[in-house]
């Protein structure tokens, strides 16, 4: 059997990421077909040069506004020509894409999941029972007979991105361990207070001698991650400019990575680093680093509609305290001695978003 599937997953960064273990198991179950991801260009990065894909198509955001951007990749999917295409996305943008390749067979989420005209345009509609996003995207796959398969990531590594990051830790004298911070989010109500992470930064340096690494994206995050490194005693380093490939590989190297919930926790998490994640308006059970080695934290959460979370205060950020981050630093770097299994902090209040703003 060799037919050509196509994967629909056009962002954002965390979600593609998430996607990978469908592409995996795809390449692992089913090893001569072609395989082809959809994806939006700003996160096509994460996905570009794996070892499982055959081909990569992007398109610019706003790509179903506009005429011509529809018409080319209406062109660009009939040339790859899919049998099957799975929209792991579920909105209307993403069900378009795998009608216009002309599959015939469209498998996306039934309700809640497939959302907006998502479940009139995919014809194998699958109800999910699984509760983290990786496993609800791998259930997609139980049309084509894949149940349960193994979850591996195998996120792609290129040389230069490996030499470049080897250049900063021997410049920094970063040979023997580093953790890393990564203050940003997308969303305002998703960031953790930058004092907050300068205070792990001190405990980490002070009382376990691991120094930090802040990683930044953009002019908005580089000020945070300044703010961080003047306010932390000495204990810590800003990271150069990275792509997503270099953050990858830093990642690599890290002894520990503490992140509210973003791409970058995500790509840690995927490239096998242990994580601490930090979570108010999104469930840590859905949406927290995939593996039982990682630690989420979460006290509080919204209740509402995305939009009205995305837009909330960071309220829910702020029931986490600077002790429960620091023990579960202390608890991953532990586990060198003694073996302790992840654990979200629970129970959780819910809040209402439109209280919580």
């Amino acid at each position: 059997m060799s037919p050509n599937i196509l994967i629909v997953r056009l962002s954002a960064v965390g979600d593609a990421i998430h996607g990978l273990p469908v592409l995996c198991a795809l390449r692992d179950f089913i090893p001569r077909a072609r395989l082809t991801w959809l994806v939006e260009e700003r996160a096509a990065a994460v996905v570009r040069g794996h070892s499982a894909l055959d081909r990569l198509i992007t398109v610019p955001r706003g790509w179903l506004r506009s005429p011509t951007a529809l018409w080319r990749l209406r062109r660009d999917l009939r040339r790859v020509r899919p049998e099957i295409a799975i929209d792991l996305q579920g909105l209307t943008k993403s069900a378009v894409a795998a009608w216009l390749s002309g599959a015939g067979v469209r498998i996306g989420f039934d309700r809640p999941e497939g959302r907006e005209l998502s479940r009139m345009l995919n014809n194998r509609l699958v109800t999910t029972s699984a509760t983290h996003v990786v496993d609800r995207y791998l259930q997609l796959l139980e049309p084509l007979g894949i149940t349960r398969p193994p979850v591996r990531f195998d996120v792609p590594r290129h040389a230069e991105d490996e030499a470049s990051v080897a250049r900063f830790i021997r410049d920094r004298g970063l040979a023997s361990g580093f953790a890393i911070i990564n203050p940003g989010a997308g969303w305002p109500s998703k960031r953790w207070p930058v004092e907050r992470f300068a205070a792990v930064a001190k405990h980490l340096g002070q009382r376990r001698y691991l120094p930090t690494v802040v990683a930044w994206g953009g002019t908005d995050e580089w000020t945070l991650a300044d703010r961080i490194i003047t306010t932390s005693a000495g204990t810590a380093h800003i990271a150069p400019q990275t792509t997503l490939g270099e953050l990858a590989e830093l990642s690599r190297r890290a002894k520990l990575f503490i992140s509210a919930d973003t791409g970058p926790l995500h790509l840690a998490a995927a490239v096998g680093t242990p994580c601490i994640g930090l979570f108010g308006p999104m469930p840590a059970e859905r949406n927290g680093p995939y593996g039982a080695e990682h630690i989420a934290v979460q006290n509080a959460r919204l209740e509402g509609s995305s939009r009205s979370r995305r837009t909330a205060s960071d309220a829910t950020m702020r029931t986490i305290s600077v002790e429960e981050v620091c023990a579960a630093c202390d608890r991953i770097l532990d586990r060198s001695t003694i073996d302790q299994p992840a654990k979200v902090f629970s129970p959780f209040a819910r809040i209402p978003s439109a209280t919580a703003a």
